[in-house]
């Protein structure tokens, strides 16, 4: 795990001490990513330079130094991630090759030798991991960006003026004197809406993210200019072949084809040259890659927890129960509220660009905590997405069944309905018939969910529908005046995959925007930032494709989601420990923004403030500070992006 940064001049005039010092320059502004090791190199004729900070896992010897160079010496590369199949690539190249002058045995050598000699698509094919990938072909004197399969790991690029910067963050781009970005504000509109900014699209104006399972070239005769980036592999078309050939086999045997093949994906993310662990939340995900690392381990594995001093918010003690069960070494750490808000300051600076949800917090604790034992840690993210645990699903799925094909002058008298009565009165009602309601729809807040409900209800097709569910600002345009949406993933019906079933579609919406976007984007940043590598076993590639070959039956049944993992985890830990209600990993926000964060929130909220800067109309935004304040409508999670946005602005002013 590392950090990669660099630049192209197309102008070619600076001399290499110029360029070795910004690219230096550059890299340096990810030290936290790569603690242990700096390098840089530049082609100065072709105008080109490569950053490196490196964080040790494999070969710990000078052998995995970056800026790395292929044995024919016409690749230079800088990599960041991690290929758990290298030894097996290792074995193919000198099976195809034959003996190869190995330096070291990092996965990195492995890797450009394969990108060398297979072919920079082909190869690319043949990884199994995480990675961003710079790779420099001197002869040719073209540039190669090359992206895992899910977005694993982060890569900005773009041109300013002449020069093509790209790097892990976008603090390696701002540190080049070349820099000159402005707030995209259709950008910024999209923010809104999701909490997060859906790739390709990026907060600064010509900038951009480099699609999962993707690889971009150009030399700099491409001055200015964007070439596509070309896929190497397509989430739709793996989701649409995976249904298209659903696995046949019945639920015993498809338990035990999954279970073979997490124990294999768990077992090669265990291969490191330094301290491993993992994260516990005793939920579904987190405690079946526990089960199946204590599964074929010799000694107890690493597990790490938080807790917090309310019960709602607390999973520590289904953690702790887990854990005691499958024997690991468990390590937990209570944190106070003041611990949480103390984060806060940090938060743009970690993410380097708008970033919303407050979980990122949580997530910042207990790497850090983490950190102090191991330097990689095993996660369960993914399980949501790939085998439909997230009530969301359900719930979209059975209110669309009975609403969406109703005429439309009935939906908007069902609105109305709605509307008529406030959330507050909609919450007492709730709250007098929670003892006759199912668990799913034990909301907090539920009033607020039927009134967004009741928005969303003029949608045309299943996708609106759900694009409205996963909105939070549902017209970000009344907020940040005079702007258009770009297209993504959930509004643009060309990127839809055929499926057949709208909770396949969700899961699949998911698959490419909110999971790469938020959940991947939220780990990677928080772990980074303490020089701590995540590794998420359900991202590897072949379980995703399992995933998507599975019947929809083997994954939600009657309200359960994650059926079949379930039936994998089982084996390992009793059910009475794994069943209870979805906690996630949230905070309490609302109360804060009353108590502790109001002095804070409201500095930056200020309308005044607001109207300088020239981003927001301050009157949906003060409104909605108000309500909140008196007790009304919690706008908790409306104003916490725009909080975020406030204390980025703060962070990088030139941005404005």
């Amino acid at each position: 795990m590392c950090g990669i940064c660099g630049f192209l001049d197309s102008d070619a005039r600076q001399a290499e001490p110029e360029m070795l010092e910004r690219v230096a320059a550059m890299a340096l502004a990810i030290a936290h990513r790569g603690p242990d090791d700096a390098g840089a190199w530049a082609d100065a004729p072709a105008g080109l330079a490569l950053g490196h900070r490196r964080l040790s896992i494999l070969d710990l010897s000078p052998m995995g130094h970056q800026p790395m160079f292929s044995h024919d010496g016409r690749w230079a590369m800088v990599f960041n991630g991690e290929v758990y199949n290298f030894q097996e690539l290792r074995a193919a190249l000198e099976k195809d090759f034959g003996a190869i002058a190995w330096r070291g045995h990092s996965d990195s050598e492995v890797v450009l030798e394969g990108l060398a000699r297979w072919g920079v698509e082909a190869c690319a094919r043949r990884l199994n991991g995480m990675l961003a990938i710079a790779l420099w072909d001197r002869t040719e004197r073209r540039l190669h960006l090359i992206r895992d399969r899910l977005g694993k790991k982060p890569l900005y690029y773009g041109w300013m003026g002449g020069v093509f910067l790209f790097g892990s963050e976008l603090k390696t781009l701002t540190a080049h004197p070349a820099f000159a970005g402005r707030v995209d504000r259709d950008a910024l509109a999209l923010y809104l809406r999701h909490n997060y900014l859906p790739g390709p699209y990026c907060i600064y104006q010509g900038l951009r993210k480099l699609p999962p399972g993707t690889i971009l070239s150009l030399g700099a005769a491409d001055r200015g200019l964007l070439p596509a980036p070309r896929p190497y592999w397509s989430a739709r078309h793996m989701a649409e072949a995976g249904q298209a050939s659903p696995l046949t086999q019945d639920p015993v045997e498809a338990a035990a084809r999954l279970e073979e093949l997490l124990l294999d994906a768990v077992k090669i993310r265990m291969v490191a040259d330094v301290p491993l662990g993992a994260f516990l939340s005793g939920g579904v995900d987190s405690s079946l890659i526990v089960a199946l690392m204590q599964a074929q381990s010799s000694q107890p594995v690493r597990t790490f927890t938080i807790g917090f001093p309310e019960a709602g918010y607390d999973e520590a003690p289904q953690a702790r129960a887990v854990a005691a069960h499958l024997g690991t070494r468990h390590t937990e750490l209570y944190v106070s509220w003041q611990d949480a808000l103390d984060v806060v300051p940090r938060l743009a600076a970690m993410y380097d660009e708008p970033f919303a949800d407050s979980s990122q917090i949580p997530t910042y604790l207990v790497s850090h905590m983490a950190r102090q034992h191991v330097t990689v840690a095993l996660s369960g993210d993914a399980g949501d997405e790939l085998f439909g645990g997230y009530d969301r699903y359900f719930l979209a799925d059975r209110v669309w069944q009975r609403a969406g094909g109703l005429p439309a002058p009935l939906k908007a008298l069902a609105g109305g309905v709605i509307r008529a009565a406030s959330p507050q009165a909609w919450d007492r009602l709730f709250g007098a018939c929670r003892w006759l309601l199912p668990s799913r729809m034990h909301f907090k807040h539920p009033g607020d969910h039927l009134h967004e409900l009741a928005q969303m209800l003029g949608a045309g097709t299943p996708e609106a529908f759900y694009r409205g569910l996963v909105s939070l600002w549902k017209d970000p345009a009344a907020l940040v005046p005079g702007t258009a949406e770009p297209p993504t993933a959930l509004s643009d019906p060309g990127q839809w995959p055929a499926l057949p079933d709208f909770r396949q579609r969700m899961m699949y919406l998911d698959l490419v925007s909110y999971l790469p976007d938020d959940i991947l984007v939220k780990v990677d940043r928080a772990s980074m930032a303490v020089a701590l590598e995540a590794r998420a076993p359900l991202l590897d590639y072949r379980v995703v494709e399992l995933a998507w070959r599975l019947p929809l039956g083997m994954k939600m049944r009657g309200d359960v989601g994650k059926w079949l993992p379930r039936q994998v985890l089982y084996k390992y830990v009793p059910r009475e420990l794994i069943e209870r209600p979805k906690m996630g990993f949230g905070l309490p926000i609302d109360a804060w923004l009353k108590g502790p964060m109001r002095a804070w929130a409201e500095e930056l909220l200020d309308e005044g403030r607001l109207r300088r800067e020239g981003f927001f109309d301050p009157a949906p935004i003060r409104r909605a500070w108000a309500e909140h304040q008196a007790g009304g409508k919690a706008w908790h999670y409306y104003l916490w992006p725009i909080l975020m946005f406030q204390l980025w602005l703060e962070e990088y002013p030139g941005a404005a």
